[in-house]
């Protein structure tokens, strides 16, 4: 799924990485997908998960128990500090913990996605564009404001107003102003550089007009490429 990419991805680096629906369709339709997709975003996240996804969910409740705790207790492939799902596309920010570790998990978590979504659809074929898209944070500076651009997606795509950013509950911006104990991101990594939630909170509240702009200034540009 992630061969012959120009960016190579090595361990202890953090990558911006990010894929949209096939032909730019709609990949998550209603709750239940979203919620499906953050299931598999902390499954996969583990060095040797003893099933697939879909099989785990048809066990008693609990053998679903037994084998999260063992799941719980091996190490990591990746890390993740934010996410952002939002209807045609996602976006990751995480650190490769092993060899490869990403593009596994990112094989891991579409694949599986895919053939629920193309089950439930009544579809075949893909459902992602391709290769996701990955990007190195080259400085701490680089990975603040990569954190705030993925939290801000909602608000600046006008999929939701700025009032209900801080619930969106498909991203890790609630995490991060909060205390979670089922958090799925590791907010700790962004605390380390600005410690005060309330601070991270204004941190991205302050940028919402811009980032509003950035997208509209985006799109003429792209309705100005159509017309030419």
């Amino acid at each position: 799924m992630a061969s012959n990419r120009k960016v190579i991805i090595a361990n202890n680096h953090w990558y911006h990485i990010y894929n949209r629906g096939v032909e730019r369709r709609i990949v998550f339709t209603n709750k239940r997908e979203y919620k499906r997709f953050i299931q598999t975003l902390r499954y996969y996240q583990y060095a040797r998960p003893p099933i697939r996804y879909s099989k785990f969910l048809h066990l008693a409740e609990a053998q679903r128990s037994d084998m999260l705790r063992d799941l719980y207790a091996q190490p990591k492939i990746i890390e993740i500090t934010s996410f952002c799902l939002m209807p045609n596309h996602f976006h990751l920010l995480l650190k490769q913990l092993s060899s490869r570790g990403i593009s596994k998990y990112l094989a891991n978590i579409c694949n599986s996605y895919s053939k629920y979504f193309n089950i439930k659809h009544k579809r075949v074929g893909p459902l992602f564009q391709g290769n996701f898209k990955a990007v190195l944070i080259e400085t701490d500076y680089q990975l603040l404001h990569v954190s705030r651009y993925i939290h801000l997606n909602p608000v600046s795509s006008l999929i939701i107003p700025e009032e209900k950013l801080d619930a969106y509950p498909w991203s890790s911006f609630p995490e991060h102003i909060s205390t979670s104990p089922n958090a799925i991101s590791t907010p700790a990594v962004i605390r380390s550089l600005i410690p005060s939630p309330k601070k991270y909170w204004a941190f991205v509240h302050d940028q919402i007009d811009y980032a509003k702009s950035l997208e509209k200034t985006k799109h003429l540009h792209i309705e100005e490429q159509v017309r030419s």
